[in-house]
């Protein structure tokens, strides 16, 4: 694929090669290939044309990683005849918008993510597990998933998108274009996001109480319903 491709090939092939693997396992043997959901995977998420049992008939020695070779090529050579009818300003135009998105959708999903792994995180060490350790590592899995699934959702786009002008795509990027101007990408650490949670407790401390009605005289009812003069009950604590 030409070098203006910012979806370049490695991320393509990694995606093609997950897929692959999903119903073809490393050091499988043929019995346990599903070729037809693999080829309807590759239909359903690329919309990609994989003849694998036409090549398995026709060459009955292909072993997996023939195969996953064919697939990839399949899978480049549809690429290029995409993109190759589109100026190459177009293509990298869009190319940066369909990533951003991306990005800016599943890091705000990551994000909460962590949020939730933070609030809970204190429950490991009732499991005899260190806290910290374990927010790095679920942490560092959380990451894993999100780059799996920004590679997936490019590749998907760019491989079923039809946009064949520059007007096409000056209108999706007025359309989509993220809002991703001030978004950091970059994850907080262990200590910062227990702080984070820590000053909230601390900060809630200081908050003055702020009474949320008039004024109660001394003789009035108590607000707390128990039916006694307010100087009897909680104008006491007063």
């Amino acid at each position: 694929m030409p070098s203006r491709s910012i979806n370049n090939s490695a991320t393509r092939r990694g995606v093609i090669t997950d897929i692959f693997r999903t119903y073809v396992p490393e050091e499988s043997v043929e019995e346990q290939w599903d070729i037809e959901g693999l080829t309807k995977a590759y239909a359903s998420e690329l919309r990609l044309d994989v003849p694998l049992g036409k090549w398995l008939e026709a060459e009955p020695d292909l072993d997996e990683e023939g195969l996953l070779a064919r697939a990839i090529e399949t899978a480049d050579a549809a690429y290029v005849a995409k993109w190759n009818v589109a100026p190459p300003e177009t293509a990298r135009n869009y190319e940066r918008l369909v990533l951003l998105n991306a990005l800016d959708m599943h890091w705000r999903e990551h994000l909460s993510a962590l949020d939730h792994l933070r609030q809970g995180i204190h429950l490991r060490g009732y499991a005899q597990k260190n806290p910290k350790q374990e927010y790095k590592r679920e942490a560092f899995e959380l990451f894993g998933s999100l780059l799996e699934l920004v590679k997936l959702e490019v590749t998907r786009t760019l491989m079923t998108v039809e946009i064949k002008t520059r007007e096409e795509v000056e209108q999706a990027e007025r359309q989509n274009a993220p809002a991703v101007e001030n978004v950091q990408y970059q994850h907080a650490s262990y200590d910062e996001a227990l702080g984070n949670s820590e000053s909230d407790e601390e900060k809630s401390k200081d908050v003055p109480f702020v009474r949320r009605m008039g004024k109660i005289g001394r003789n009035d009812p108590c607000p707390c319903g128990s039916g006694k003069k307010y100087k009897h009950c909680h104008g006491k604590l007063s």
